[in-house]
């Protein structure tokens, strides 16, 4: 199983890279200092599995972790990271990770975290899985109320099967505009494109019909 390991700290590489060396089948294959460099060393190494921290001079993990995803979909990648944040948490998850473990990691569960996510599974630190599990388990009409008046309008608009150009029109604001509260709305909701917020809404009741496909 080859395996890029990507942090700015190159102590800490070497230290992951020194344990990983020592269980079979892990083979390190190479590091990296920051995401652009990720990207060039994935290109070149054809690793199955990216073990990569968030926080980054340059290109940080998250922005690596999408374009990584885009042109490698195969890879695994696995967050090890001090950010304890929910922002990062499901930044990684929407960007594509498949999984996120904490550098306070015991070093034999990093280990077989590693094997776990080559294998499809999902490894995340207990702390983050009960982020999730609240995210999932907490009312949706909190979540709604994270949206300002004019996101929710817009939100209603779509679900009735309006297109940007008409929502813009009814409310009378620019298209880019429109755009703007819609990027808003799919990220305070979690939600990975417009269909999926229309459907929220109504679910939430903010609409009586699903969505047309425009």
């Amino acid at each position: 199983m080859r395996v890029l390991i990507v942090d700015d700290h190159e102590l800490f590489r070497r230290g992951v890279s020194s344990l990983l060396a020592e269980h079979e089948p892990l083979e390190v294959v190479g590091e990296a200092g920051n995401g652009a460099e990720a990207i060039e060393r994935a290109r070149e190494l054809m690793p199955d599995v990216v073990l990569m921290d968030i926080k980054m001079p340059g290109m940080d993990g998250l922005t690596a972790a999408k374009q990584l995803k885009a042109e490698m979909p195969y890879i695994r990648i696995m967050m090890l990271t001090v950010s304890e944040t929910d922002e990062d948490l499901f930044e990684a998850i929407k960007s594509g990770a498949s999984g996120y473990l904490l550098k306070n990691v015991d070093p034999d569960q990093l280990v077989a975290s590693v094997m776990q996510v080559q294998r499809g599974e999902v490894p995340i630190a207990p702390t983050m899985a009960a982020k999730i599990l609240r995210e999932l388990t907490a009312p949706a009409e909190a979540t709604l109320q994270a949206l300002t008046t004019r996101e929710r309008q817009v939100l209603e608009l779509l679900a009735g099967g309006m297109a940007n150009k008409e929502i813009a029109f009814q409310l009378k604001i620019s298209e880019n505009t429109v755009k703007n509260h819609l990027r808003n709305i799919l990220e305070k909701l979690h939600l990975q494109n417009r269909v999926q917020a229309a459907l929220y809404a109504v679910r939430m009741g903010l609409a009586d019909r699903p969505p047309e496909q425009r």
